[in-house]
């Protein structure tokens, strides 16, 4: 099974590796090493993010996941996005921007880190908005009953969470984003840039997270509605069509995972200029990190983690708000990607520990449907 997972994953270290000491020698590898580290560690969170998306997909579409999804997230992401935000920023061409990147290293690092508070807030309100949907649904199995039931009652009031970010973004454009971190240690004004950024941040999570909730309502209707219509077929002894819905709800789905891993992939491709500022070596590590974080979610999908460990999915959308909150903080002030990664882990863990903590008082007590049904059990927390 792990093989099988992460088969390909460790095909494409052993590429990358290859291809980073033809590259540069023995220190490349090092390198790239590092920046595979690095990526893992600051997107575990968004594994159990995307499982839980990934496991309502059939298994057509979780290999679109780990093959066109991968050219997406390495070539996008790791190599194109960088690139596109330095042609946008500097007002220069893409292909001059190509040509900075490989030419000019120094002065591509420099307009990548003067681009990052609109990254920051494109990021930021991404996130923000899945973390903030997420507490205020009205869940079965809660984590932190006494936070999440009285944000459940809240969450009943409509759009509440577009409210919360609204006012969040104009906070941080009227204060972090006033003083923004630049390149050399300067700070500037960057709080109409910050405020696009974040809205334009919004809008895509409005649009593709209603497009694909959208599809997916549609297809659950679509399938009870086949499901009838093949109990009367069967009594009457004729043949019922497939549902024709699930190729568009499950694109939505997959552009949703697309959007929602770039804006995970923020923090490793702006952490990664601590690093190096070879774009071809961030290409290559970043993108070897991002094929395990892929190979995890399907690992985790059909292990079926996610339904027997519970608070797995609490703990990383709380490190998803966490992260949120420190891309905006990093608009003003340096922040160690340690401290990001640490975050993420720690909330993750905790979870998973409160998890098995339910699983064993679920034993004890003799409850007879396993540690995966979905009763509410407190978690002792």
């Amino acid at each position: 099974m792990l093989l099988k997972t992460f088969g390909w994953s460790l095909v494409i270290t052993v590429i990358g590796f290859a291809v980073a000491v033809i590259y540069d020698g023995w220190t490349a590898l090092g390198i790239v090493a590092i920046l595979g580290i690095l990526e893992i560690s600051l997107s575990f969170d968004n594994a159990v993010i995307n499982a839980g998306i990934l496991k309502k997909m059939n298994a057509f579409w979780q290999k679109i996941f780990l093959t066109v999804g991968v050219l997406i997230a390495v070539f996008g992401m790791r190599l194109v996005f960088p690139v596109v935000v330095v042609a946008i920023s500097a007002k220069i061409n893409p292909i001059e921007a190509v040509k900075l990147a490989v030419n000019e290293k120094d002065h591509y690092q420099q307009l990548v880190t003067d681009a990052h508070p609109s990254i920051a807030a494109f990021g930021g309100m991404f996130l923000m908005m899945i973390f903030l949907d997420f507490i205020f649904e009205d869940r079965d199995v809660q984590w932190l009953r006494w936070i999440e039931r009285p944000l459940a009652k809240l969450g009943k009031v409509d759009m509440l969470s577009v409210c919360i970010a609204l006012i969040v973004l104009l906070v941080s454009s009227m204060t972090v984003a006033a003083h923004a971190h630049q390149h050399g240690g300067v700070h500037a004004d960057k709080a109409q840039t910050v405020l696009i950024s974040g809205i334009a941040g919004l809008i895509t999570y409005l649009v593709v997270g209603g497009l694909s909730g959208f599809f997916e309502n549609r297809l659950e209707e679509e399938e009870e509605r086949e499901q009838e219509a093949e109990e009367e077929a069967r009594k009457s002894g004729s043949s019922v069509a497939a549902v024709v819905l699930a190729g568009k709800a499950a694109f939505f789905m997959f552009l949703y995972l697309e959007v929602l891993d770039a804006s995970f992939s923020f923090d490793g491709v702006i952490g990664a200029f601590a690093i190096t500022n070879d774009i071809v070596l961030m290409a290559l590590g970043l993108g070897i990190g991002a094929m395990y974080v892929r190979s995890l979610t399907v690992y985790l999908v059909r292990q079926g983690t996610l339904d027997d460990y519970v608070y797995l999915e609490h703990g990383a959308h709380y490190a998803i708000g966490a992260l949120s909150g420190i891309l905006l903080v990093t608009i003003q002030y340096e922040i160690n990607e340690v401290i990001t990664g640490l975050v993420g882990v720690v909330l993750i863990a905790w979870s998973f520990w409160s998890s098995v903590r339910r699983n064993r008082r679920i034993e004890a007590e003799g409850g007879g449907e396993g540690a995966g049904d979905k009763t509410e059990v407190p978690s002792g927390v």
